[in-house]
């Protein structure tokens, strides 16, 4: 979602580097660009003018240097207040109170119900973090729409917490019936997915606030489905004005909606975004830092979620035996093979790259190629023999082609797949030289 502000910050930024010196004139034309970026981007007009205020106030007496190299000024200011819009630096990552009711409202195919999942697997992957178990419970009062309480107690399956089905399917009695199996049970949160509409309706306001009265619920979310833009604040205005929330959940950050909504969210709405959705999965759900979401927008990378992402999905095990192999320079293309395994159980290749600095500007179409790629590298080292695999220099040309009619490829990627190989061996050779390789590493 944020791929196409970053796009459009890049081609500013890009812009000024070619001004060869910063000026009154370059920054104006620079901040023009910055507001068609961000109208483009579908934030609301009158937040863009308080944006750009901000911006022009923060540039207020700062002296413009001759050496500086353009761009540098603006992009600090323009990071700062970003961060701003965002939630600021100071913003804390969200905890739930333990025991607690969470109420998790929303639109209907805004993602509410995968959100109520997601939010079970976060709260299990955090406490086991700290070697807790926590007694989740994921309930539904959503009698709207068709199978919502159906897929609900798979999604619970998946996710390996418990789910209770209400014997009534009237909200109001189901809801106390919910309300009394979780506190009988003594379980310490429930996750309660309520009903919703294609439009926000008075039906199920009145019928929200009823469920609000009865759960008594320490906190609440609400779900905003990002591709709905401009609209998703009007929603958000209608939800707090009449049962209020906490704080939302932004869905779909892995579509090509424009990124206005988050953008604008904080300053429209003065509540906090905690959590972004970016995909089908269950451990798709990252918390909201804001300094990691301005610094991904101005297209400088999150390397800090990229890290926490890899410590999730691969064994502290896998990693230090990857880190002693790359140290003490034994490493192999069986290791390689590995490495590319461990990277395909991170997501895919759009996922990951989304977090590192610069990658932003890769099309589509080449991150499918290099998709591709390392499927392809897979199946060629798969088809080598262990010997192989530790001793590619016995690769002549006749067990290429044994390799590669395995592969279902050409010598030529084989040969492509040993040029990459190596390269990485002179990577590694260029940091042990420099002494930096274990501290990179580990």
């Amino acid at each position: 979602m944020f791929d196409f502000l970053s796009e459009k910050f890049a081609g500013v930024l890009t812009w000024l580097k070619n001004r060869g010196r910063l000026t009154e004139e370059n920054i104006q034309d620079a901040l023009g660009q910055v507001k068609t970026a961000l109208l483009d981007a579908d934030v609301p007009y009158d937040i863009v003018d308080a944006f750009l205020n901000e911006v022009k106030e923060g540039l207020v007496g700062q002296k413009i240097q001759t050496s500086l190299n353009p761009g540098q000024l603006l992009i600090k200011i323009v990071h700062e207040k970003l961060l701003t819009f965002l939630g600021g630096k100071t913003t804390t990552q969200m905890t739930f109170q333990i025991p607690s009711v969470v109420l998790v409202m929303g639109l209907q195919g805004s993602g509410k119900t995968t959100s109520v999942a997601k939010l079970a697997w976060w709260v299990t992957k955090e406490a086991e973090k700290r070697g807790k178990k926590r007694r989740i419970l994921l309930a539904s009062v959503d009698f709207y729409r068709p199978a919502a309480v159906e897929q609900l107690n798979i999604l619970s399956k998946q996710v390996g917490v418990d789910f209770y089905e209400a014997k009534s399917t009237n909200v109001i009695e189901a809801a106390k019936e919910i309300n009394n199996h979780f506190k009988k049970n003594l379980y310490e949160i429930l996750f309660l997915d309520t009903s919703g509409r294609l439009h926000v309706d008075s039906n199920m306001m009145q019928e929200l606030e009823e469920v609000n009265k009865i759960v008594s619920p320490k906190h609440k979310i609400l779900v905003l489905d990002a591709m709905t833009g401009q609209e998703s604040l009007k929603v958000a205005k209608a939800f707090n004005d009449s049962v209020g929330f906490d704080c939302a959940i932004l869905s779909k950050l892995d579509s090509d909606a424009r990124g206005g909504a988050a953008f604008a969210f904080k300053y429209a709405l003065k509540k906090p975004i905690s959590f972004v959705g970016s995909g089908e999965k269950n451990e798709d759900l990252e918390a909201f830092i804001p300094e990691r979401m301005a610094t991904r927008i101005l297209g400088m990378g999150d390397m800090l979620t990229l890290i926490e992402k890899a410590s999730e999905t691969i064994e502290v095990e896998n990693q230090e035996k990857i880190a002693k192999k790359f140290i003490d320079g034994n490493f192999t293309l069986q290791d390689f093979s590995e490495q590319l395994d461990l990277i395909d159980k991170m997501g895919s290749l759009s996922k990951i790259t989304r977090y590192l600095p610069g990658m932003n500007q890769l099309s589509q179409e080449e991150m499918a190629k290099g998709q591709v790629e390392m499927k392809r590298f897979k199946a060629i080292i798969g088809s080598m023999t262990i010997k192989e695999r530790v001793m590619p220099n016995i690769l002549d040309s006749s067990r290429k082609q044994r390799i590669a009619k395995g592969a279902g490829v050409n010598v030529q990627n084989i040969n492509q797949l040993l040029q990459r190989f190596e390269q990485s061996k002179q990577f590694v050779k260029m940091f042990r030289k420099m002494g930096k390789l274990r501290s990179f590493i580990l």
